[in-house]
């Protein structure tokens, strides 16, 4: 049997007997099969946009097996007990793997179960109460479960985590597509029912998860972890995780009051970008649809005022979403279904800052937490209630703002006009007004978008002291993992640090 591979260019709409055609006429006989190695779409030419798409194929009827190099997790039996605190990306993953390794886990989870959760954000966005355990950022799956399920990321040397991540997911329930395609998502709508079928595969294994069970303490000897507090229980543990991403501001203090070492670092603070989604299909692809394409996407960068401004978390067809984890404060977020067919598109346009331009002066890690929940809770204080300031980009550009009411918007819990410039540090004010300049030049029509709350959590502005495999600086058995690490960011470079921690904790027990 042989096999190759090649590469062909075919129209966005394609069918699969179009498809089956074009490998025909490359394989030179009609019994063969293929497999898509990768898929990504090539916009460079309006005139002509096209999948570029790998392809293997065999001379055989049967389609052979793709490989993807993944980890090997060295099970044994064990005696050793790992708590995970956290149920994202980064504690799932760590715990799963471990689990898988012999060891006895449990994941301790602040939040509700999904489909709970699901159904507080419901009550909340249609003006019920907000819930502090049950909400965008906390809750089954963290705050992955509602942000669109993108699956790019720019961390290098994780092919085999990724490998391992993508497959879990596909296994769970995800689109198989996401092995291949060059900017993989798996749709909000999906996560709900991905995180649930995960959950019972990890029980499967053995593995347990406490919901509304949130670390409080730790009961520390000559650095080692001998137990953790949860609410009124002790849980005694050989090894803990915490992967209780970067909103649980209060479980960092406690951290930092017990001893566990942190620096701070730069990080980003904006906005959220809003466009009507046509008019980013028109700029990218110079037409209103594509066919066999959901949405156009972008990703920008500047640094034009000397520090980076950039686009992050672009969600296609998406909505903006009130992402605060608690009462008094205000953040927005994007996140999209599967099908990314909404009217607006939506990103997050942020500039690097640190701490200490935050606070007008040198601060430690506790008071960097302090100037972003400040930040964060002056802009909740514009109205008392979680609607949100909004402003032009051609205003915010200008500086003359014309306070225009009636603006159409995703975001469910309304928004209402308002100098968004003075709410920010000057330095990012001036940055991102440059990035924005350079933005409209590279995307007709970007000056028609507007700009929508405060954007403060694409990263962390504090980082633990740690190995490469996440173990805290001065502690035997005290891991940190995931985005409130401060050295991951987004679903698979925090469930990939989370492997690599568990992987670090199984090599060495």
């Amino acid at each position: 049997m042989s096999f190759r591979e090649a590469e062909i260019k075919i129209h966005t709409g394609y069918t699969e007997d179009e498809l089956k055609a074009q490998v025909a006429k490359i394989s030179g006989n009609t019994n063969f099969s293929f497999h898509i190695i990768s898929k990504s779409l090539d916009a460079r030419k309006k005139n002509f946009i096209h999948w570029l798409i790998r392809l293997g194929i065999s001379d055989s009827p049967k389609v052979a097996e793709i490989k993807h190099e993944g980890i090997d997790i060295p099970y044994r039996k064990r005696n050793n007990k790992v708590i995970v605190a956290g149920s994202g990306p980064a504690g799932f993953f760590s715990a799963y793997v471990l689990q898988k390794a012999g060891f006895s886990t449990m994941i301790l989870e602040r939040g509700t179960d999904v489909e709970k959760r699901v159904m507080d954000i419901r009550t909340f966005e249609k003006g019920g109460a907000f819930c502090e355990n049950s909400n965008y950022p906390f809750g089954e799956g963290g705050a992955g479960t509602f942000s669109d399920g993108k699956l790019t990321s720019r961390s290098k040397h994780i092919s085999k985590e990724r490998n391992f991540v993508l497959k879990t997911y596909v296994s769970a329930g995800a689109p198989p597509e996401i092995m291949y395609l060059a900017h993989p998502h798996i749709g909000s709508d999906n996560l709900r029912l991905i995180v649930k079928n995960l959950r019972n595969e990890y029980e499967k294994a053995g593995g347990e998860i406490l919901f509304s069970t949130k670390l409080t303490d730790l009961k520390i000897r000559n650095g080692k972890v001998l137990s953790c507090i949860a609410g009124e229980n002790e849980y005694i543990c050989d090894h803990l995780i915490v992967a209780t991403g970067h909103s649980a501001t209060d479980t960092y203090r406690m951290l930092m009051k017990a001893g566990v070492p942190y620096r701070t670092k730069n990080f980003a603070i904006g906005y959220r970008a809003e466009h009507r989604q046509e008019i980013i299909n028109k700029a990218q692809w110079g037409i209103a649809e594509l066919p066999g394409v959901k949405a156009a996407e972008y990703r920008l960068t500047s640094d034009a005022a000397g520090r980076p401004v950039y686009t992050f978390c672009m969600c296609p067809g998406g909505i903006v979403v009130p992402a605060t984890a608690f009462n008094g404060s205000s953040v927005v977020n994007g996140m999209s279904y599967y099908k990314r067919n909404g009217q607006f598109a939506n990103a997050a346009c942020v500039a690097g800052i640190h701490p200490d331009e935050l606070a007008g002066r040198t601060v430690n890690p506790s008071e960097a937490l302090d100037e972003l929940e400040k930040l964060e809770q002056n802009f909740f204080g514009l109205s008392n209630s979680f609607s949100v300031p909004f402003c032009s980009i051609s205003d915010f550009i200008s500086g003359k703002l014309r306070h225009e009411e009636g603006q159409k918007t995703s975001y469910p819990l309304g928004i209402f006009p308002y100098d968004i410039r003075t709410l920010i540090p000057e330095t990012a004010v001036k940055a991102i007004t440059a990035g924005l300049g350079e933005f409209c030049r590279k995307v007709n029509g970007y000056d028609t978008g507007i700009l929508l709350g405060l954007e403060s959590k694409t990263s962390s502005p504090v980082q633990a002291l740690r190995d490469k495999r996440g173990k805290c600086e001065g502690f035997e058995n005290l891991y940190i993992s995931g985005e409130g690490s401060g050295y991951a960011g987004g679903i698979i470079s925090s469930a990939a640090d989370g492997i690599k921690t568990a992987m670090s904790i199984a090599e060495r027990s």
